[in-house]
């Protein structure tokens, strides 16, 4: 990730995902954090706002990676963003950074965090099932 951005997007899902997000907040590495509520999100409201940082909360619809995908899209035409940085897990990592490039024509890098063991089987499934409907139905943004 470089220095700076034009947004931290936080993707829902699991793992520790919102403190790396207000991390990197904190750090002024950009001025606009986004943050998805969306399914098997942090589960809690939005996080309370960072001082010189733009905090936008929100449930996307569809409540997947490509609703979210979309609504990050909006914000980036809204904003003139050039860049931005996802935080997700590490299995969710190039399926978002996939969705993201298909509808944001700026830069995507991304900031992974990592699960506990006994979740691995099932976002290894998920992931997989997720990856194969986005490759061969769900070509377009």
């Amino acid at each position: 990730m470089p220095a700076r951005v034009d947004a931290v997007v936080m993707l829902a899902g699991p793992g520790d995902r919102l403190p790396t997000a207000l991390r990197l907040a904190r750090e002024r590495r950009a001025p606009f954090l986004v943050v998805s509520r969306g399914f098997n999100g942090y589960g809690g409201p939005c996080p309370p706002p960072v001082p010189r940082v733009r905090l936008i909360c929100f449930e996307p619809n569809p409540p997947t990676t490509r609703g979210e995908a979309e609504f990050v899209s909006r914000l980036a035409r809204r904003y003139h963003w050039h860049s931005i940085t996802l935080v997700t897990s590490t299995f969710q990592d190039s399926r978002a950074r996939q969705r993201m490039e298909r509808c944001f024509s700026g830069r995507v890098y991304v900031m992974t965090v990592g699960l506990p063991w006994s979740s691995w089987p099932e976002q290894i499934a998920y992931e997989w099932g997720a990856t194969i409907k986005m490759l061969a139905w769900q070509r377009s943004c």
